[in-house]
């Protein structure tokens, strides 16, 4: 039994549980910082458009049968500023250099068989030049040059 507490304790204490866990936290609050802007923002200049924040009183009857069309659109064009509100701050947070928005993942070197980050091009164990699985276009500059490499053809 206190092998198995132990074992319970290094796992929930470790550094990927920690990390899994604050990123979360931090997911979850800025959730809702971009659905605080996309509702209380965007849906407000959607309101000063067309004289309603939302939608809701639009219904169709089919058969006698509401039919509430307008709570769609507005769950819709809500989900859409939050789309859009998210891309754009992704994109600014890439173009200012912040954050890591490398390629995530491993792969086994072909040489050595350690495990090496899925779009290295030198295995950091064995320093054997490796074909990159994933390659962004800010890396190609780089890579050209090195002697005899060639930028990879489209499929």
């Amino acid at each position: 039994m206190t092998k198995l507490w132990t074992d319970f304790k290094n796992f929930a204490m470790g550094g990927n549980m920690l990390d899994l866990a604050l990123g979360f936290i931090m997911g979850a609050a800025f959730a809702g910082l971009v659905e605080s802007l996309a509702k209380n923002v965007l849906m407000q200049l959607v309101a000063a458009i067309f004289g309603t924040p939302n939608f809701d009183d639009v219904v169709w009857e089919l058969n006698g049968t509401p039919i509430q069309i307008g709570a769609f659109l507005t769950t819709l064009i809500s989900f859409l500023l939050t789309a859009l509100v998210l891309f754009a701050l992704v994109a600014a947070v890439k173009k200012a250099g912040v954050g890591n928005f490398r390629a995530q993942g491993q792969r086994e070197c072909p040489f050595c068989k350690e495990f090496v980050a899925i779009d290295a091009i030198v295995c950091k164990h064995c320093t054997s030049e490796i074909d990159p699985v994933l390659l962004d276009e800010e890396d190609i500059p780089l890579l050209e040059k090195r002697p005899g490499w060639k930028r990879p053809t489209e499929a």
